[in-house]
């Protein structure tokens, strides 16, 4: 076990900047994520695991070989968690490759549009997972998927459910390649009651938490589905309406 008693340290410096920058974790190609449970379910899915920081104490699983492990006191810790307040484990892991497939073969995809709050994507990836969904897209400049923030609300989903980034009209093509329409919640002269849709292959798009589809998004679905509700509340948060169309999709399976 390495041990490291300075912040000042280039691996301190590097885990600080993959828990604040995007940019740079795109150009390291690698992320950072806080908790030993995160840590676990990264291990037991595969997760190309490179470098596991703990604090004295701290009892860690049995880790690949080649896995940098570094001991590190808790103030240097403290000062390198995204965490108010750490668990006593961080570790960084390779991100995986982005490619959009050439033909999707699953049932169920979950499209996000526009969504900036890092928990409700990473929340809605969980429930994706939960609900058997095969992927989830990204779309229109969504909250970046290794934000720690969005990693901690997936709780280990992310090790589990593919996500991809991808332009609306790249979303589109791929979709009627692989011959799966595009439900958004959203209201239209062709709206459908979410509980009377055939959802047994299709990919259902989620708006913004203000402002909902776009209207780009919105001129690719092949339908509109809304989910009914008292008459006197405009929309639900978009993680919670995910949930309710996710579910209303597996109900039916």
């Amino acid at each position: 076990m390495e041990k490291i008693t300075s912040r000042q340290n280039p691996l301190c410096t590097h885990l600080r900047k993959l828990a604040s920058s995007a940019s740079y974790r795109r150009q390291r190609g690698e992320f950072l994520c806080d908790s030993p449970k995160l840590l676990r379910e990264a291990l037991l899915w595969g997760a190309e695991t490179r470098t596991v920081v703990a604090t004295e104490g701290v009892e860690l699983p049995e880790l690949p070989l080649g896995v940098r492990q570094v001991e590190v006191p808790a103030d240097v810790m403290k000062s390198l968690s995204p965490m108010e307040t750490p668990q006593g484990t961080l570790f960084v892991c390779a991100m995986r490759p982005a490619a959009l497939p050439e033909t999707l073969t699953g049932r169920r995809y979950v499209v996000l549009d526009t969504l900036q709050d890092p928990g409700n994507v990473g929340t809605i990836l969980r429930t994706a997972d939960a609900f058997h969904a095969d992927g989830m897209f990204l779309v229109n400049g969504c909250a970046d998927l290794y934000n720690p923030k969005t990693l901690r609300a997936t709780m280990g989903a992310v090790f589990r459910c593919p996500v991809w980034t991808a332009a609306a009209d790249e979303l589109s093509a791929l979709l009627k390649r692989s011959g799966i329409p595009l439900y958004g919640a959203a209201l239209r002269d062709d709206t459908l009651d979410a509980r009377t849709v055939d959802y047994r292959r299709c990919a259902i798009a989620i708006g913004s938490e203000g402002r909902g589809l776009t209207e780009g998004m919105l001129a690719l679905c092949d339908r509109t589905i809304r989910i009914p509700m008292s008459e006197h509340c405009e929309s639900l948060n978009a993680a919670a309406a995910a949930t309710v169309l996710l579910w209303e999709a597996a109900r039916n399976d």
